[in-house]
Parts: C-alpha cells; structure tokens; sequence
C-alpha cells in the first residue's frame, strides 16, 4: 500500500517523445479545445442524427445504472442528506442513456448525445489516461433487423468521417498543426487479431495492426478467444459482446494506438442472460435496470463514448493528455514532462 503523502509514478507507461514540439501556447490550445469539441459535436450529431440532453453526474448506488466497465473499478460512494442510501459517480452512463431513451418516447434511428463527467480512482495516469474523464456519450435507438456487425460498421464509419471534417477544419483555422487522421477504418474481430499475432499481448495485437492500418476498429470484445483469455474486460450488462467494437487511430507523436472509442449494440434479453452467467453476475437480474430489460420494456439500442480530451490531445498535436484536461498529476510526472517541453494543466 502507498504511504499517506507519498507520491509516485509509472516511469515505464510516461512516453516522453524525443524533441516534441508544442504547436500551440496555452491561450491558443484553450482556443483550439473549444474549437474541437464544438465542431466535432455537431458533426457527430449531425451524422448520426443525434440531439444534445443533459446527463447525471452520479446515481443512485441500488439503480443498477452504474457501469462496472472491467469489474474492478471502484466507484467514487458517497452519501446525501435527503437520499436514503448511497449514490456513485458514474463510470459511464451506457444504462442511464437507455432508460433516459424510452423515458423521452424517441424513435427508431433517433438518439441523444451528451457530456459524460466520470471519476475513475483506480486509473493508472500516463500520456492517454486520467482520473477525470470526460467523453461524448451518445445512444440511438435501431431495429433488431439493425442488431448486426454490418450496421455497426457502417457507424464507426460515420464516426471517424465526423472526426476527418473536425479535422480539417481545425488545420485550417490553425494553420501549423499537421492533418494525419486515416478517415478509412479497417475492421477485424478480437478473435483474427489474436490468430494474427497469437505471441502478442492484446496491446500489442492492437499496436501493430493499428500502426499497419492507421485507423482500426477491433470487434468483438468480452468474450474468451481460442486462447481462453478475453482481448480485454466488458461489463456483461450492456454491450452485446458479439458487437461491438473500439476505435483506435495510430498516433506518431507518442508511437500508440490511441483508442477513442468504445461503442456497440447493447444486449437484448438473450445476450444479457448469457453474458451474465458467463461473468457469474446472475444477482444483478434483480435490479431494476436488469428487470425492465428481460421485461422487454426497453428498446433495441447503441452507443458508445467518445473521449474528448483524447480527440484534443490527437487533433492539437499534443503528448499527454495533461496539456488538454486540468487534472491532478503526480509531481513526478509534472517535473518529468516540463523537462520534455510537455507542460501539464
């Protein structure tokens, strides 16, 4: 356990890249993050026919709302005066999204979108992570003729067309960044990545065929492979292992895989069933959430998040997340980055 007031840092997970170059002062960077999260927002709306609603910051502890993501995230728990019993800050609002969507009467091909403020403790902080998250969450309601990996496809594509129009816009406005998005995506399952490099970490299998294809969407993941090791975790309660999908995009500056995305078709009541039991989480079919899904009171929807501060690292040429999101950094890392010309907010 860290002693109380200590502080430290993964020097193996901080990349420092070799002459960096900061395109843009502070008060220009300001001006470029509000630029990017206007214009990507609309775009993104626009393509996928989405309108903008405002979300909860936390809910309550017994909604079933909350996310477990990997399963072993802590929630961030407290209490309120007037409320019996705990609330938590959201993880993700993938539940909440699908409620708020039959709660506000939408259509077939009609979705929301809003910002999604998280709180992750447990996060390990580098170049691409922090404690404070915020993304786009977004979530559309789609026909069960539509529950296929061929329309997932065809939305990932949306996606990374809204990020390319963001994108150019951008460099013309600031004129010194350098464009390097692939706006074509090449799709593969987490089952043919794992046959294609069968000797690689998961991370790895991702690095290189992402840094082979510049932009890649890697489907189908929660469920074990042939390895008997899942590509990575999912909560079993709401995407729909068979399809879904992460969006990554290679980025030269720091030499990563960058995901920006996570995203699929939510369960129905069959792939809920099958995927709790396979986590060993058949208790949760008793929370409310849970109940109105197996009810069929909930309609066939996807969606995913969309990391904000990431788009802005990518877009503004930048090398940690830090020179894009105020945050609390360890002081090691802020000494370490300053000597690399990265100056954390």
């Amino acid at each position: 356990m860290k002693k109380k007031g200590a502080e430290t840092m993964n020097e193996g997970r901080l990349i420092l890249p070799h002459d960096y170059e900061n395109k843009l002062d502070y008060v220009s960077t300001e001006i470029a993050i509000k630029y990017v999260k206007d214009l990507f927002e609309r775009r993104l709306a626009y393509h996928l026919n989405l309108m903008r609603v405002s979300a909860p910051l936390f809910v309550r502890k017994d909604s079933g709302l909350n996310d477990n993501l990997n399963g072993v995230e802590r929630p961030v728990t407290f209490d309120i005066r007037d409320i019996e019993g705990d609330v938590e800050i959201v993880h993700s609002l993938a539940k909440w999204k699908r409620m708020a969507l039959k709660r506000y009467g939408f259509e077939v091909n009609k979705g929301i979108y809003t910002d999604m403020n998280a709180i992750r403790r447990d996060e390990i902080v580098d170049n691409l992570h922090s404690v404070y998250v915020d993304q786009w969450d977004w979530e559309k309601i789609i026909s069960a003729e539509n529950r296929t990996l061929e329309h997932l496809q065809e939305t990932v594509k949306k996606i990374m067309k809204a990020l390319k129009e963001t994108e150019q816009q951008l460099c013309k406005v600031f004129e010194n960044l350098e464009p390097f998005i692939k706006e074509e995506i090449t799709f593969i399952t987490s089952q043919e990545l794992e046959d294609q490099y069968p000797h690689l970490t998961p991370k790895e299998r991702e690095y290189e065929f992402t840094k082979a294809h510049g932009s890649a969407c890697i489907m189908q993941i929660g469920d074990k492979l042939k390895s008997g090791i899942p590509h990575d975790g999912r909560a079993p309660d709401y995407d729909d292992w068979a399809l879904n999908g992460d969006i990554l995009i290679y980025y030269p500056v720091i030499d990563q895989a960058v995901e920006i995305s996570s995203m699929g078709i939510r369960v129905d009541s069959m792939s809920l069933l099958s995927q709790l039991e396979k986590s060993g989480c058949m208790d949760r079919i008793a929370l409310p959430f849970h109940k109105a899904l197996l009810a069929g009171e909930l309609p066939l929807t996807m969606g995913g998040g969309i990391g904000q501060s990431r788009i802005c690292l990518l877009l503004l040429n930048k090398a940690h997340i830090g020179e894009v999101q105020a945050g609390a950094w360890p002081t090691p890392m802020i000494e370490k980055c300053r000597t690399h010309n990265i100056i954390l907010l």
